[in-house]
């Protein structure tokens, strides 16, 4: 018997409960269902489902087997959709969502390159930094930044988000540049008030020690290029992602301080509901948002100054 075939028989009948309604699902007669999971035992020298005349039921072996089968099989289906890919055509209307900042400044690119290969791909991108349920949504791939606790959705890492404290050089002639974490308490802060901690700025000594900067901020603001623009301006002190400041920072119109502190590091993930069935236009997004990006993205380049996590 071709063992795939028989594996496949095996998951069926735990998931449907009996060997009749496997059977159904292959074609098969009760019997020959019945036949392969017993080739399946024979082959392994163990019981891997109590059977009775209503149900059928895992034995221990017969769980770890079970779980091991579905990821063979889940293997087996992602190769072949792969291989069909790679001949395939990508089509339809894909609707995007990301970050407001991080999609402003880096998506519009990537989205450009992908249009021009996929001709038959319409893409709607929704901006925002609000939490969206994907399936409600409509939304086939989501671009988001830092820990995500769903176990329904899949992620794959594209980028990391890694944070900085930087002020611009009038800024420093003018107030003078912090030497250790706790002068920043007393300096004009900037925060992005859309942050989970919003505040909440955290550095981290040679030691590994924490040293945690809250309370009030002189400025705070929900989108982090305002907060851009004002540090630009020497108006204080702002700590965010080097996907905003990197550039600015490369070219010397921002200071990077208390370089020999590390910041915080988060990733930048794509996000979508499924591991089984993914559209083709989804895979092939990912795949650029992943080769656009990578462990040093285009921002971080060059960029002198804290060391992150």
């Amino acid at each position: 018997m071709d063992r795939l075939t028989s594996l496949a028989v095996f998951v069926a009948a735990v998931e449907e409960g009996s060997f009749a309604a496997a059977a159904r699902r292959f074609g098969l007669s009760p019997a020959m269902a019945g036949k392969h999971v017993s080739e399946i035992e024979a082959r392994l020298n163990a019981r891997l489902l109590q059977r009775t005349t209503r149900r059928l039921s895992l034995t221990d072996a017969g769980q770890a087997y079970y779980e091991r089968s579905k990821q063979i099989l889940e293997a087996f289906d992602e190769a072949n959709r792969e291989a069909s890919d790679s001949q395939g055509t990508a089509r339809g209307v894909l609707r995007v969502a990301a970050p407001v900042t991080f999609g402003a400044m880096h998506l519009g690119q990537v989205v450009a390159r992908y249009v021009e290969d996929h001709p038959q791909v319409n893409v709607q991108v929704m901006l925002g930094d609000r939490y969206v349920d994907l399936l409600d949504a409509g939304i086939d791939v989501a671009v988001r930044i830092g820990r995500l606790d769903d176990p329904a959705l899949v992620t794959r890492r594209i980028a990391p988000c890694r944070m900085v404290v930087c002020a611009s050089p009038e800024y420093i002639e003018r107030h003078g540049a912090p030497r250790e974490p706790s002068d920043l308490l007393r300096a004009p802060r900037l925060a992005f008030s859309e942050a989970v901690s919003a505040g909440d700025w955290t550095l981290f000594d040679a030691k590994n020690g924490a040293h945690v900067i809250d309370g009030p901020s002189r400025m705070s603001a929900n989108n982090m290029q305002m907060l851009l623009s004002a540090a630009l301006a020497g108006a204080g002190i702002a700590y965010g992602p080097t996907f905003v400041f990197g550039e600015h920072l490369r070219r010397g119109e921002l200071v990077a301080l208390l370089p020999e502190h590390r910041t915080t590091e988060l990733a930048i993930q794509a996000v979508y509901p499924s591991a089984r069935r993914i559209p083709l236009k989804v895979r092939r997004f990912v795949e650029y948002l992943a080769e656009a990006f990578g462990d040093e993205p285009h921002w971080d380049r060059r960029v002198q100054g804290s060391r992150t996590a």
